[in-house]
């Protein structure tokens, strides 16, 4: 069994793509564009040079423009403060009374949990929004009527 070049490129495609599967990383997928371009252009019949410069070419040209449009993208809530990640969040919960530090104990899913207030004006008593979780500390915000 002889290899020639286009089969190089292929075990290289291969191997990126298993190594982006390793790692999720996308920027892999984009090299590996490159590398799969480079082995279509061996089945073309163009020499190592042609190849390596389109390879390069089209490698490097996905993952600028990859790496473009994830600076363009706003960047998401963080972890702590995603409904999406964090179930609590957006979850209305009664505090009784707040304490000088501005935290609280209430009862969130049948449990007890230790409040901090997040909010711009003066806590009180009543009905607030959980809007973050750090640890087992939640951060609640006056609910909006």
């Amino acid at each position: 069994m002889s290899w020639d070049l286009s089969t190089a490129w292929w075990v290289t495609t291969g191997a990126l793509v298993a190594l982006e599967l390793v790692t999720g990383t996308f920027y892999l997928l984009m090299v590996a564009i490159g590398t799969a371009a480079g082995a279509l252009a061996a089945h073309a019949g163009l020499g190592f040079p042609g190849q390596l410069l389109i390879a390069a070419a089209l490698g490097g040209a996905s993952v600028a423009l990859w790496h473009r449009r994830r600076e363009q993208q706003p960047a998401g809530p963080r972890a702590a403060e995603n409904p999406d990640l964090n179930l609590d969040v957006g979850s209305r919960v009664q505090v009784g009374a707040w304490d000088a530090d501005q935290h609280a104990r209430v009862t969130h899913r049948g449990a007890a949990w230790s409040a901090r207030y997040a909010g711009t004006d003066a806590p009180s008593p009543g009905e607030h929004i959980i809007v973050a979780v750090e640890g087992t500390q939640l951060l609640l915000d006056r609910a909006h009527r």
